[in-house]
């Protein structure tokens, strides 16, 4: 099984249902307030269904390669990208699911984590996509200390533009497994013309140097 089929084939898919924005004159303002000549929307696929489905049986087949399913027992999503993705995979491995809240919902039970469980299981983490792990420290700690045992995340999109030693995740010792990244992305562009060599270089120096 070609696996770097899947990550080149995921970057198209991702390109052709415009989940990959560049705008290099009118740049994106992130949340940190950074201006940003790119920006990943992941949300985009679920209204995709043919796409969709492509995306989810390559990632249920890169988990079972990456992942001894044995001993995990449950798929973890986090709130509230992570849900549908981490749904379609529990089904499409046959594995129960949870998920993970970013607080405490104010009333009830007060749960940081839904579903039905059961203490010491081990789960893998599902989200759509990772920059430098950050987002995804709240949801590794809360599983954590609600007796979960987590060391592996799943993304459709990973930035892998840090340095490893970098990632937050890393120092968690989370092992990040994904479809595709920026490489993969920049090399499809460059393939298909989408921008000029000029534009090309501006979008790799920003992702690639301005960490």
């Amino acid at each position: 099984m070609n696996f770097d089929n899947f990550k080149n084939k995921t970057a198209k898919i991702l390109l052709d249902i415009k989940a990959i924005n560049i705008q290099i004159k009118k740049p994106f303002k992130l949340t940190s307030g950074k201006l940003s000549p790119v920006y990943v929307d992941c949300r985009r696929i679920i209204s995709h269904l043919k796409e969709r489905r492509l995306i989810i049986n390559m990632s249920s087949k890169l988990i079972k390669k990456k992942i001894n399913l044995k001993k995990i027992n449950y798929i973890a999503g986090g709130e509230t990208a992570g849900i549908p993705y981490a749904s379609w995979i529990s089904e499409k491995l046959n594995k129960p699911m949870i998920y993970i809240r970013k607080k405490p919902k104010g009333f009830g039970k007060n749960s940081l984590i839904e579903g039905d469980y059961e203490e010491n299981c081990k789960c893998i983490l599902i989200e759509d996509l990772a920059t430098d792990g950050g987002s995804k420290v709240k949801f590794v700690e809360n599983m954590r200390e609600n007796n979960i045992k987590v060391n592996d995340t799943f993304v459709i999109f990973y930035y892998d533009t840090f340095k490893k030693e970098e990632s937050l995740l890393t120092k968690l010792n989370i092992n990040i497994h994904y479809l595709c990244s920026w490489e993969h992305i920049l090399n499809e562009v460059k393939k298909e013309g989408i921008l000029s060599a000029k534009d090309t270089m501006e979008v790799e120096d920003f992702l690639y140097n301005s960490n």
